[in-house]
């Protein structure tokens, strides 16, 4: 008999697209293993009523996009989950762990659907439900005016064609769904970096189960240490999935691992960066120096700014 491996995910088409990027390699290096999908409904997947920003960035810890997913991993319902690792909290919950993140890594850039951010008018209204997304919108354009809104990606993109003068996606769900076309920008990461994890897929199971040991030695390791680096600086400073931290890891060409990060205000107008570079063989501790130097610029001030009641 073979093998059998429960997978789950959230139910829209580009969290089943993401389970088909890493069943497709997966299921050639393992012929006898049998994948079962099972889709899991998220707090954010049903609540269709969009909290303010400053809500949202006050959630630190806990993700209403992964929560059911991960209580069914642990009691046994599926066997492995695959998550945006972006919307994955820091400290994984216990009795589960992450397997070595699987490669090649999306596109990590935000963009502009709707008009480029220079020929956005003045007072433009931009959509985006994340804080990092907000801050750093504003840090750039403080004349914009920034609506909350949330969903799945095709319904955000169309609400650049009608309420909204343009919104801002992540463009490995646009790569992922086929919607590049309809970019207007793609935003340097060095000036606008992206979420902790942004592009890449986080590989959940339980440390305990068949699965694990069946899995164990998957994954790309270099993609593995750039999000390993990003998502050690986010725990350091003790930020969850919801607040306005972005961080950028990448291998270059030196062979050493480099990390840039940045921690906006929500109004945009204080911003602290942080540049770092070290070996790929501990990015945790990579990512723990840069945290350390934006912490010394403020960025405690910062996010504790924004969680105040």
């Amino acid at each position: 008999m073979s093998d059998v491996v429960r997978i789950g995910s959230r139910a829209s088409k580009l969290a089943k697209t993401q389970v088909t990027e890493w069943l497709t390699p997966l299921a050639q290096q393992l012929p006898g293993v049998r994948f079962k999908r099972e889709i899991i409904l998220e707090g954010g997947d049903q609540d269709r009523v969009t909290p303010t920003l400053a809500e949202v960035a006050k959630t630190a810890g806990g993700s209403a996009f992964s929560t059911n997913q991960e209580a069914a991993l642990v009691t046994g319902r599926v066997d492995v989950i695959v998550h945006s690792l972006k919307d994955l909290p820091t400290t994984v919950t216990e009795g589960t762990a992450l397997l070595t993140t699987p490669g090649p890594r999306e596109d990590v850039r935000d963009v502009l659907c709707g008009a480029t951010l220079d020929d956005l008018p003045q007072g433009a209204r931009v959509g985006t439900g994340a804080p990092r997304r907000v801050a750093q919108l504003l840090a750039l354009r403080p004349d914009l005016r920034v609506v909350p809104i949330r969903g799945n990606v095709p319904g955000r993109l169309a609400r650049a064609k009608g309420s909204l003068d343009a919104v801002v996606l992540a463009a490995a769900g646009l790569r992922r769904l086929g919607l590049m076309p309809e970019v207007h920008e793609v935003l340097d990461p060095l000036v606008f970096p992206p979420s902790p994890g942004q592009g890449a897929l986080g590989i959940q199971v339980r440390t305990d189960s068949p699965a694990a040991r069946l899995l164990k030695g998957t994954g790309d390791p270099q993609v593995d240490a750039c999000v390993r680096a990003e998502r050690a600086l986010l725990a350091e400073l003790h930020g969850g999935c919801s607040v306005p931290v972005g961080a950028w890891g990448r291998v270059e060409s030196d062979g050493l691992l480099h990390l840039s990060a940045a921690v906006t205000s929500l109004d945009g107008t204080t911003q602290v960066t942080g540049v770092g570079c070290g070996s790929v063989e501990d990015p945790e501790k990579l990512g723990a120096c840069v945290a350390e130097d934006l912490l010394a610029q403020g960025a405690a001030g910062i996010l504790a700014a924004i969680r105040k009641p």
